[in-house]
């Protein structure tokens, strides 16, 4: 019983890592309608941002605060730059940019920070007991950090009139232009906002899975089932979905298939999620006249 509880709650930790990059995931879709694969090249590049400047002698948080900022700015620059101009193109141009982008960022992380597996420091000390031991001290503050930023995000998209704006220009655009709200800067602000996330969550899972330029690669695809999971039209769902797909990870690898296979499990689900219920759990379904 314990050894499961244990699971259960590691999984949940682990599952905040996937909400948090489900989230992402679920922010660029509504504004794009596309998937961005690159959102976990992006977070680890953002990870050894933050580890150079920790390196450089920073605190651990005045280095996370700086690196959502750059991560932030970077967010925003590809959504000017690269995104703006695709935004009449085809779906597929918009796919091959994005693995184009996914590339770039893998190639540039290994060129600039080599391809060495290197540890990452945890802001949480080791020494402080969580849950009577169920889950490490790093893990049980990484699902509070992520808590925490799922809360902001919610209350931001909610409670704010720019949040609000946000919203409005990603479910109707030509409703949000006639009232005044500058459309395009609202999507590049959700995009800096995705990289955010995104970065918080590579800094959260890399004491975990040691850094490196593929540290986000499996990471993504768990994040992706997720989101599909609970609905990728649905931040709330993709929350809900990263967190189940966290639990389910850790219970089906360690008394079903085993460590090697858990990867599976994700193909598995977004399979399973796309053959039987495509608009996932609390995603609404479309429905169009042809």
């Amino acid at each position: 019983m314990q050894a499961l509880l244990h699971q259960i709650f590691s999984g949940i930790a682990t599952g905040g890592i996937y909400a948090s990059v489900a989230l992402a995931l679920v922010m660029i879709y509504q504004a794009t309608h596309h998937v961005n694969f690159a959102q976990g090249e992006m977070a680890t590049f953002s990870t050894y941002i933050a580890l150079t400047l920790i390196n450089y002698g920073l605190s651990y948080w005045l280095a996370f605060l700086i690196t959502l900022v750059v991560s932030f700015i970077i967010g925003l620059i590809i959504e000017r730059v690269l995104m703006r101009p695709m935004a009449s193109a085809p779906v597929l141009s918009s796919v091959g940019v994005f693995i184009g982008l996914l590339l770039i960022f893998n190639s540039v992380t290994g060129w600039l920070f080599s391809y060495t597996v290197k540890a990452f420091p945890s802001p949480f000390p080791e020494a402080m007991p969580a849950l009577g031991g169920w889950v490490s001290p790093h893990e049980a503050g990484a699902t509070a950090v992520t808590l925490i930023v799922l809360l902001l995000v919610y209350g931001f998209f909610r409670f704010t009139r720019l949040g609000l704006a946000m919203r409005a220009a990603a479910y109707n655009p030509v409703s949000a232009r006639l009232v005044g709200i500058r459309v395009g800067w609202m999507l590049a602000l959700g995009w800096g906002l995705a990289a955010a996330i995104g970065a918080i969550a590579g800094m959260m899972i890399a004491p975990i899975v040691f850094l490196d330029p593929n540290m986000m690669a499996g990471i993504l695809l768990y994040a992706f089932a997720g989101a599909l999971l609970g609905g990728i039209d649905n931040p709330l769902g993709a929350v809900i979905g990263g967190f189940a797909v966290g639990v389910i990870e850790n219970i089906a690898g360690a008394y079903l298939v085993g460590a090697e296979l858990k990867l599976t499990l994700a193909l598995v689900i977004i399979l399973g999620v796309l053959v039987l219920k495509p608009a996932g759990l609390l995603g609404r379904a479309v429905v169009s006249r042809v």
